[in-house]
């Protein structure tokens, strides 16, 4: 399966590993594409699990619809769904890093039944997280999530001089450089900022549809060089899981942790499935 529909959208995704093995759906953040997973994946594969990497909407070409309220969580999760529906699969282990993960907390939170395990990569759940912001420095690491909200301003800074300011804050950041390379060549495609964006801008709608508890055994994977996300919410995330639930911290890693530590992230993937 190379792509699926929904809603008149088509979403690309990558398909590999064991067609009868247990399912992974890797779900990518911003500005990531699938290519996140490409050295996670195949370590997957070698644990026989079969995973589902799908370019999640905003990023595959077929799928930028206009509008904020069109990225907004209820949508994102459906996403999701039809993925399964289309892979013929009724339920699924759901793994995502950063604004993947915001969708693998919905979609296990909204649609148990669809989730066999959970781990989120990074982005604590959205209740905690919520609250950090007003306990915590969380709202200076998060600075950056106002001005992503704001009309075409965005699109105009990030995409000045052939997307040097994209490409600066990237390496900045500690993302290697051929990853760098990718995903700013993805988002300087026509509309794709544009729809990275409409995540951020989709804010005000997520927050009239809260995410509750979750009740499928979940992963936390936070590491502490992640300039992003603080400890407070990461340590208070344990409190909207009402099943197993592990946190795991990796040491001196920063925010993009499938491509830095794509062996961890399989290993401990594989052991939550099993477990």
């Amino acid at each position: 399966m190379d792509t699926f529909s929904r809603t008149g959208l088509t979403f690309d995704v990558r398909d590999a590993g064991p067609a009868d093995a247990e399912p992974v759906v890797l779900l990518h953040g911003f500005p990531q594409d699938s290519t996140a997973w490409d050295h996670v994946a195949p370590a997957l594969h070698r644990h026989g699990l079969r995973t589902l990497a799908p370019d999640q909407r905003g990023y595959s070409p077929m799928a930028r619809p206009r509008g904020r309220a069109q990225y907004r969580l209820r949508e994102t999760t459906a996403d999701v769904l039809a993925l399964l529906d289309a892979a013929g699969l009724g339920s699924a282990h759901v793994v995502g890093h950063d604004w993947g993960a915001a969708v693998a907390w919905a979609l296990a939170a909204w649609h148990p039944e669809r989730v066999r395990t959970m781990t989120a990569l990074s982005v604590p759940h959205p209740a905690a997280m919520a609250r950090a912001m007003v306990t915590s420095d969380q709202a200076l690491r998060s600075y950056y999530m106002g001005l992503f909200q704001l009309p075409a301003v965005p699109e105009a800074l990030i995409l000045a001089r052939a997307a040097a300011p994209l490409r600066r804050l990237l390496t900045r950041s500690g993302l290697p450089d051929d990853a760098v390379a990718r995903y700013v060549g993805r988002m300087r495609e026509p509309g794709a900022l544009t729809g990275a964006l409409g995540w951020y801008r989709a804010l005000p709608w997520n927050g009239r549809d809260p995410v509750g508890r979750v009740r499928v055994p979940t992963l936390h994977v936070w590491s502490t060089g992640d300039a992003f996300l603080g400890r407070a919410a990461t340590e208070g995330t344990a409190r909207f899981v009402d099943a197993p639930y592990r946190l795991e911290v990796l040491e001196g890693v920063n925010h993009w942790i499938p491509e830095l530590a794509p062996d961890v992230v399989a290993d401990l993937v594989a052991a939550h499935v099993r477990g």
